[in-house]
């Protein structure tokens, strides 16, 4: 069954009303865009294996997964940004820790981001999807804000390397921790629209996304392949290739570009309903299994840097399928669900880098390559459920 094409503003004239929103999301993405970038350095100073330290990134999901769980029926009960601004201070004091650097300090780190994210991310999609009502632009400015976040990814050179190069890691987290404290301010002080609180009970609103589920499963496992990867992305170049953490940014900045673009693209396409989002969802995942494969066994840098950027681009391309979809069929529960969906996503995270971990520990990496491989195949399975049931006209994604 086809969606309406319902009439969406210009992703311009949408950013003007959601720049505030956009801005803190590229805020929130900025600890463990840094942990990402200098995790080889961050483990050398800790004195520790970067497969150790790339594994503590999965204390974030975990926590995040038990913070979202927990809280995401609350995001349809009190004010968004409100929300928004508690993960904010949350974030700042977890970058702050993070400072510290000595293992245990990174642990708390990881976790405390993880949760944080958990309430700063759902509750800036939701605020900018209330902000365009039910039809298609609602999902559209959902995905524009988690496009925006990307954009820290994207521009990691000089965001976070070049600064580092003055201060070094530890006070690029500081940074962030400042301005992370200055949006918390904003946002509590101006929470703009109140949504009405909830017509369902607590455990209602968890019951209320039963239909939902083939869609939280794509979340967590497509999450689990790709943040995995990304957390010993700088193993790969530096093992392979020998980059260094400042040449490996600019793969970082490519990976996170892909990112955002495609998930720029990607949510204007399947938002105003000109493509199926189920069918994108689809083969974006067939050609990234191919592509996360591949990427642990060429020896060509050249070919691995088009790995990356291909990667990106299929990851955002599932990922602004997602939200959209949710976004449409969440009604009442909006809150709720992207509550859920970024505790799927959390889950994702701390599964990937485990078991990543696991696999790259025991068998280098094309013990990463199987593990990564695997995912993304079980993910095609609810991809082909909510593909099915769309087809059908009823069931997970019918409106």
């Amino acid at each position: 069954m086809g969606v309406a094409v319902d009439e969406v503003p210009g992703d311009l004239a949408m950013a003007r009303r959601l720049w505030p929103l956009m801005l803190a999301s590229s805020v929130a993405l900025l600890p463990y865009t840094i942990f990402g970038t200098f995790l080889v350095r961050i483990a050398s100073d800790a004195d520790t294996d970067a497969a150790v330290m790339g594994g503590l990134r999965g204390l974030g999901g975990l926590a995040a997964l038990a913070a979202g769980a927990v809280l995401a029926p609350l995001l349809d009960r009190v004010a968004r940004l409100r929300a928004a601004a508690l993960g904010l201070v949350a974030l700042a004091v977890a970058a702050l820790v993070g400072a510290l650097g000595h293992l245990v300090a990174m642990g708390v780190f990881c976790a405390l981001v993880g949760a944080a994210m958990a309430v700063i991310t759902p509750a800036l999609t939701a605020s900018a999807a209330d902000r365009f009502g039910d039809g298609a632009a609602a999902g559209r400015a959902a995905t524009l804000v988690t496009a925006t976040s990307a954009l820290t990814v994207m521009l990691a050179a000089p965001v976070v390397a070049v600064p580092a190069l003055l201060w070094g890691w530890r006070g690029d987290l500081v940074m962030t921790a400042v301005v992370a404290l200055g949006l918390a301010v904003v946002f509590y002080r101006r929470p703009g629209r109140v949504v009405p609180a909830s017509t369902l009970g607590y455990w209602a609103s968890y019951k209320a996304l039963k239909s939902l589920r083939p869609l939280l499963a794509v979340a967590l496992l497509r999450t689990a392949a790709f943040m995995g990867y990304l957390s010993y992305l700088a193993v790969i170049y530096d093992a392979r290739f020998g980059l260094s953490p400042s040449a490996f940014a600019l793969v970082w900045t490519l990976s996170g570009g892909s990112y955002f673009f495609g998930n720029l693209i990607t949510g204007r396409v399947v938002g105003s309903g000109r493509v199926r989002a189920h069918h994108v969802m689809f083969w974006a995942l067939v050609v990234s299994l191919g592509a996360i494969v591949a990427i642990y066994f060429t020896t060509t840098l050249v070919v691995a840097v088009v790995l990356t950027g291909v990667l990106g681009v299929c990851h955002s391309a599932v990922a602004a399928c997602v939200i959209t979809l949710m976004v449409r069929h969440s009604g009442d529960a909006r809150g709720t669900a992207l509550g859920v969906t970024g505790a799927s996503v959390n889950l994702g995270t701390f599964a990937g880098a485990l078991v990543g971990g696991v696999g790259l520990g025991f068998a280098g990496l094309p013990g990463a390559a199987a593990v990564f491989g695997g995912i993304t195949v079980l993910s095609l399975v609810p991809a082909a459920v909510v593909w099915r049931s769309e087809r059908s006209g009823g069931g997970t994604t019918s409106r």
